[in-house]
């Protein structure tokens, strides 16, 4: 997945593609962050450093932005932190993504019930042709992590999901 289709502002555009050579994949279930510098450098940073093009006009979007960056390196526990104060249907997205990278397949089935119909549920639609299911991807990513079923497929899907709502939380941080 090309890193430059996303449109996040050249601070968090470092942060996950230093080379230029794209996005990697994320694990179903990591079992630890990323041992990297882009790790730590986002941990050093603040919320208007991951902005610092515009003015965050909406602050807990802002915030979404940054346990989505958390999660893509394997912060669990770090983006958890953030995404449990966030008390919009994004922060319970991100929750419940980050159970469902546990392996708390309950828990993140639960946070998926506080989410309701978001609304990056249609773009997954588009770009899946299929109707969007996150309770039954919960289902197929569990049944992949344990070796009932292939990964690529959920992998992919959850790198797709992840794009499309990252991309949702920084248009909706400066208010567009």
């Amino acid at each position: 997945m090309d890193a430059d289709a996303l449109d996040l502002g050249a601070a968090i555009q470092s942060l996950l593609s230093p080379d230029g050579d794209g996005l990697r994949a994320m694990p179903l279930v990591p079992s630890s962050p990323r041992d990297c510098p882009e790790l730590d450098s986002l941990r050093a940073m603040s919320i208007a450093d991951l902005f610092p093009e515009a003015e965050i006009r909406s602050p807990s979007d802002a915030r979404c932005v940054q346990s989505g960056l958390l999660l893509y390196f394997s912060a669990l526990d770090e983006s958890h932190t953030i995404s449990q104060g966030i008390r919009t249907s994004s922060g319970s997205y991100w929750h419940g993504i980050m159970h469902r990278q546990e392996g708390d397949w309950s828990n993140a089935k639960y946070w998926f019930r506080r989410t309701g119909r978001h609304p990056v549920f249609a773009e997954l639609e588009r770009e899946t042709c299929e109707q969007w299911d996150p309770f039954g991807f919960v289902d197929r990513c569990a049944a992949a992590s344990a070796g009932r079923s292939g990964k690529h497929g959920p992998a992919r899907r959850q790198m797709l999901e992840w794009r499309l709502l990252i991309q949702h939380c920084y248009w909706k941080a400066l208010g567009r």
